[in-house]
């Protein structure tokens, strides 16, 4: 399972850390219990390991959660690293039973392993909440790194200060210590003066680039970085600062064979519907990333999992409408489209384009029934130099031809910036049943779900411009 999903439950925040030649992945386990106070149990670490992301081992619940009355009745986002032969995990201890009339605290807790990533031990001891001046509800996402090997342990925390306005009091809270037991408050790492917080903050250097990961805590919901000279900033925005959308988020980065990758989950839906809002958790994702020269970083799939989809298929198009025969045969005026057999509910796209000047748009048609009304759009727009995903229908507010819900450019949420100049460009597209990723010259992603699946015909389209189509295959 590319996409994958526990068999009971659903992939919350993931912890990546590299060890002993594999990847090890763990998360927290969604089981959605209907009332999560009432519950008998709270929310635990599960781990599954990979050295590819094509094939997972499943190990299970490996940090349990606590009792009723403990601190860490919820086991909530954290870090884990290595010093010397000793592997130390810290998560965010939460009970909704412990806090005031302002919310329920969080606290940074400390566990212990020999060396085996599936087997720690708790140690209670070590647990501390919010120091004076920061919200104890929001104590919380420990990352833990060195800047050096011979400098103290770094910790940086999601948290937020008091007094000051909701939507601006986010800081990346910082800790130093010598031994992972006894942390002594320092200097914040970043203060934006914007968002709630800073979810699930993660750093590390890239050559001669700091990097500074962090999920946007608003109504936007994005993982975004920073990028700095040195470990203590000034931490600065690429020209595309985004990871990806909406649907891949609390993404977080490990080093593993000198290769970087960023992993994440894909959101469900409510009542596992198109038009239902997005829910907290769903199914783990990944993306490789590569460095550019300014420090910016690019997205894609990793070649192992692109590498899984070896049964290449030539995709037959017919005309719509009118259309051409084929794909470039003169400059478009019109929306043109072109519509191929149905193609598998998993499986990896790659369309390869000559993109004309002045081309107003032009994308790939999928889930698209075989006269290409009905369709999941992946649309690129080179005078917007953005990729957009959007789905027809819409949703209707009444029975008239005007109560469309079609006064929107495209999904809210789902739209990345995206260089789209003259020229060539190849966008990938894998689909796993109802998630998918889309990969724009191997730069720019957007990772999608989509549940209307009644119809699956692939397709391609361009408006107001021309495309001569170079490569257009299904590959199962």
């Amino acid at each position: 399972m590319i996409h994958w999903r526990p068999p009971s439950g659903f992939v919350g925040d993931v912890i990546p850390f590299s060890h002993a030649g594999r990847i090890w992945l763990f998360y927290l386990l969604d089981e959605r219990p209907e009332d999560p106070t009432a519950g008998a149990s709270g929310m635990p670490w599960a781990l599954v390991s990979t050295t590819d992301f094509v094939q997972y081992t499943d190990h299970g619940v490996v940090l349990p959660a606590g009792d009723r009355d403990a601190v860490d009745f919820d086991c909530y986002t954290g870090s884990v690293v290595a010093d010397g032969s000793r592997l130390h995990l810290f998560y965010t201890g939460h009970n909704p039973r412990r806090g005031d009339a302002d919310g329920s605290f969080q606290v940074v807790c400390h566990a212990v392993s020999d060396g085996d990533p599936t087997r720690w031990t708790k140690l209670g001891d070590q647990t501390f909440g919010a120091p004076d001046g920061y919200v104890p509800q929001d104590w919380r996402d420990p990352f833990v790194y060195r800047t050096a090997a011979d400098q103290p342990w770094q910790m940086v925390l999601a948290a937020r200060y008091v007094d000051v306005p909701d939507r601006r009091c986010g800081v990346v809270a910082r800790l130093t210590s010598t031994d992972l037991a006894q942390w002594t408050i320092a200097e914040p790492l970043w203060e934006p003066h914007r968002f709630i917080t800073q979810e699930c903050p993660d750093v590390f250097q890239w050559g001669d680039w700091w990097y500074l990961v962090y999920s946007e805590f608003t109504d936007a919901f994005q993982t975004r970085y920073r990028i700095a000279r040195g470990p203590s900033g000034p931490w600065l925005a690429p020209g595309r600062d985004t990871v990806d959308g909406r649907a891949f988020y609390a993404a977080k980065s490990v080093e593993h064979d000198g290769r970087r990758f960023f992993i994440g989950w894909i959101p469900t839906k409510q009542g596992d519907s198109d038009a239902g809002p997005w829910q907290w958790a769903g199914d783990l994702a990944v993306l490789e990333a590569h460095q550019e020269d300014d420090g910016t970083l690019a997205f894609g799939l990793p070649a192992e999992v692109v590498a899984a989809y070896a049964d290449v298929q030539d995709v037959k198009l017919s005309p719509l409408d009118g259309a051409d025969t084929e794909p470039g045969q003169g400059a478009i005026d019109r929306y043109a489209a072109w519509v191929g057999d149905p193609a598998p509910s998993q499986c990896l796209i790659t369309l390869t384009v000559d993109v004309a000047a002045g081309t107003q748009s032009f994308g790939l048609l999928l889930h698209a029934g075989a006269d290409g009304e009905d369709a999941t759009v992946v649309r690129l727009e080179p005078h917007r130099n953005r990729i957009v995903l959007d789905r027809w229908p819409r949703a209707r507010t009444g029975p008239a031809q005007w109560q469309v819900d079609g006064d929107i450019p495209h999904l809210v949420e789902l739209e990345r910036p995206c260089p789209l100049p003259p020229g060539r460009h190849t966008v990938q597209v894998l689909l796993n049943s109802t998630t998918g990723q889309v990969v724009v010259d191997k730069r720019v992603t957007l990772t999608f779900r989509r549940y209307d699946l009644a119809s699956r015909h692939a397709g391609l389209f361009v408006t107001d411009g021309t495309v001569n189509l170079t490569e257009l295959t299904i590959s199962s």
